[in-house]
């Protein structure tokens, strides 16, 4: 039987990367806990998720870097775990000397990746810095450092919520990714279609980075509605129907969310997306339940709650 595809013939995904179905690369995303009962939790999850072996694990950055000291001591943490690790590396309010500051910091920690983003500025902050957009930081750090960092950068299939319209937003994607990005993630999404066209359409204005899907699992309605109003990531209506309709049963909401995320995975996989990047929620559970759907995972792993 063919894959399921519901999109236009022309849209095409190239990047292909996994040698066979089952290689098909994944990487996870974490945010830093703020307590020291979440430090041990979260050291527990990546263990776990250390079984489907994610080709790294990034760390999210607050508004305005307040987390940045948590956001390097995950990332030190999963270095030393034998992972590697990309901080998110927000520039809104920065200076230049900052972010060369930081940026010296992450070499001597032995950090490779950096996922380079604007950033939203914290509450009451006035100043933009001397970084208006992430296109900026990405030049910069290539100025600065070459090519030490692999930078991977933010993709909006469904539009940037702060966009004046999808072809600026577009335009302010290529202009990242001509500044030196090597991989785009992207926000995530529910609707294939979407991913789909952003790719060709952005190929076509010659940025042919990789784009790797993001994934979110769904674990929680009330929770995933609020993030997904609140990033511009649309939640179709028949999935929105159903989640309100299993009301506050918890098992029938993971249940379909399990069906639901696992089918769009196998839809982007049987395209040859270069790989899955995987918003956890520092939960470990999902993401696994999602990858033994796929074969992505040893029999061995284990599904404990997280």
């Amino acid at each position: 039987d063919r894959p399921r595809r519901a999109c236009v013939p022309t849209l095409k995904v190239r990047h292909m990367t996994q040698s066979s179905p089952n290689s098909l690369p994944v990487s996870v995303e974490f945010f830093p806990p703020k307590t020291p009962e979440g430090v041990d939790k979260l050291a527990a999850v990546r263990q776990q998720l250390y079984a489907i072996r994610p080709e790294y694990c990034s760390v999210t950055y607050g508004a305005g870097g307040s987390t940045q000291e948590g956001t390097l001591q995950a990332v030190r943490a999963i270095l030393s775990e034998g992972c590697d690790a990309a901080p998110h590396f927000s520039c809104i309010g920065a200076s230049k000397a900052s972010v060369r500051a930081e940026l010296a910091q992450f070499r001597a920690e032995g950090i490779q990746r950096i996922v380079a983003l604007r950033g939203d500025l914290p509450s009451g902050y006035g100043g933009l810095g001397e970084f208006r957009y992430a296109s900026d930081l990405v030049a910069f750090i290539r100025e600065e450092t070459g090519d030490h960092f692999q930078i991977e950068v933010a993709a909006y299939p469904e539009m940037h919520p702060q966009a004046r319209n999808p072809q600026a937003d577009l335009q302010a994607y290529v202009t990242k990714v001509k500044a030196g990005a090597d991989v785009a993630l992207t926000q995530y999404f529910f609707n294939s279609d979407a991913y789909f066209r952003f790719v060709d359409e952005a190929e076509a204005l010659g940025a042919t980075i990789p784009v790797v899907p993001g994934i979110m699992p769904i674990t929680n309605s009330s929770q995933l509605l609020r993030f997904s109003d609140a990033c511009g990531a649309e939640v179709p209506r028949w999935i929105r129907t159903r989640l309100e309709g299993f009301g506050d049963d918890k098992a029938s909401i993971q249940a379909f969310g399990l069906d639901v995320v696992t089918e769009l995975c196998e839809q982007l996989r049987s395209v040859g997306v270069p790989g899955l990047h995987f918003y956890t929620m520092n939960q470990a559970a999902p993401v696994l339940a999602i990858c033994e759907r796929l074969g992505l995972t040893p029999a061995d792993a284990g599904l404990t709650a997280s």
